[in-house]
């Protein structure tokens, strides 16, 4: 699409300045910002973009002229993890057979274990020992406990007491800071976690798919393990997604609104992305109107993230509460139930993080805003995808749209996590922006 710039952003939220003197210089009435999500590399994002936007042309009235963003910031890729085509989603022979599942096994491939080399520096001793154990899948009790420890030592936790840079935020919760204590998925027994997360890919998967820990034996467990080592990843990307959006995102907006007073600006963000284009409105000031509207795709944080009260602890907010006043237009939440990822991780990782009575299980507690929309605020407006083509969304406050009727294809683990190129999804951001014919 054009006329289009990238917002290349560190993993402090420190931005790339000729990536913001590009932005600021298109010429546009109405600028799209689109922030990608976790486990993206820079060419799988680019290529998320092109496809995203390429509706975008024919939905908008003659009035408007597009400009297009993306936001790339560092998040780890697992290339062993199908994403669905996004060429081939909005193609018209697309059709509904499902994506393969991960490749057979748990070693770790060669992509992989650069990607994660490049994510924990420092730490290729350990990374090459874990992916001998992954290979060689040993059924000594002995072997899944090295790799824990190894677990623990690439993201910085401890076994006991304090961890370093993946204490977990438990959103449910409200709060956004680090727990005092290490994450029961780092702190428990191993052997109990990797069962958990075996019986959490057998949920993913769906029946007829038999539980993992209790058909596979003890080699089983080891399915379990990589996930562990996937989940290590994904704390240190929630935190990071956080800081880009409140350090990052959202003082480059408000710097590019006092250059271009008359721009607007419409904000899409994709699994983590919606977390960084969320967490962006923190730095918006009080009063400003630059911000037009938000829609999160299969949002990965809190579905309570914008409640004043949450109901389990009426005396605490969510980490966004409020927050959606912050957006001149409505926060629109899209979600689907057969994303995998939202369904059975999300909640799992949460629990995990703040409770090891039982960790297997969805709470309504530990609930994704991208699963079952936005929860715990008065008045917000529930819509099917629909309903919402054909009527649109209201102007503002937070909405729901339950895009289950397109958002369906993807393997085993992540589902349909990343259904997201539809030009019925291209439509709802257009309508929460009032660009539309």
């Amino acid at each position: 699409m054009s006329p289009y710039a990238e917002l290349v952003f560190d993993a402090q939220g420190d931005a790339d300045p000729a990536g913001l003197r590009a932005v600021a210089g298109i010429d546009a009435t109405d600028l799209l910002v689109f922030a990608h999500g976790w486990n993206s590399d820079r060419p799988t994002s680019t290529r998320l973009f092109d496809r995203f936007y390429a509706p975008f042309p024919g939905l908008v009235g003659p009035g408007v002229r597009l400009g297009y963003a993306g936001v790339v910031w560092p998040s780890i890729r697992f290339p062993d993890e199908p994403i669905p085509d996004f060429e081939s989603l909005i193609a018209p022979e697309a059709t509904d057979a499902p994506v393969p599942g991960p490749a057979a096994g748990t070693a770790l491939d060669a992509a992989t274990r650069r990607a994660l080399a490049e994510f924990w520096p420092g730490h290729g001793p350990q990374l090459d020992r874990m992916a001998e154990l992954l290979s060689a899948r040993p059924e000594s009790q002995e072997a899944l406990a090295e790799f824990g420890r190894l677990v623990r030592q690439v993201a910085g936790v401890g076994g006991t007491g304090a961890g370093g840079a993946v204490r977990a935020a438990v959103e449910g919760g409200g709060a956004d800071a680090p727990e005092s204590g290490v994450p029961a998925i780092f702190a428990e027994d191993v052997r109990e976690v990797c069962r958990t997360l075996a019986d959490g890919l057998a949920a993913a998967a769906g029946p007829p798919a038999p539980a993992l820990s209790a058909a596979g034996g003890p080699g089983a467990l080891w399915d379990g393990a990589k996930e562990l080592l996937r989940q290590a990843a994904y704390y240190e990307m929630k935190k990071r997604a956080g800081t880009v959006g409140e350090r990052g995102l959202g003082p480059a907006l408000a710097e590019l609104a006092a250059r271009r007073p008359g721009l607007r600006v419409h904000l899409i963000g994709h699994s983590f992305g919606g977390r960084v284009v969320s967490f962006s409105l923190r730095a918006v000031p009080a009063g400003a109107r630059h911000v037009k509207s938000l829609t999160l795709l299969q949002g990965a944080f809190s579905h309570y993230a914008f409640a004043d009260r949450l109901p389990h602890d009426t005396g605490r907010g969510g980490a966004l509460r409020g927050l959606q006043h912050r957006v001149d237009g409505p926060v629109v939440a899209c979600h689907s139930k057969h994303d995998a990822a939202l369904r059975v991780f999300y909640p799992m990782a949460s629990r995990m993080a703040g409770d090891s009575a039982g960790l297997l299980g969805f709470d309504a507690r530990w609930g994704a805003i991208g699963h079952d929309g936005v929860q715990a605020v008065p008045g917000a407006v529930r819509l099917t995808l629909a309903a919402a083509l054909r009527s649109g969304v209201p102007a503002s406050g937070c909405v729901s749209v339950d895009a289950t009727s397109v958002v369906r294809r993807g393997g085993p683990p992540a589902g349909a996590h990343s259904d997201i190129c539809h030009a019925e999804l291209a439509r709802v951001v257009v309508a929460a922006g009032r660009m539309g014919r």
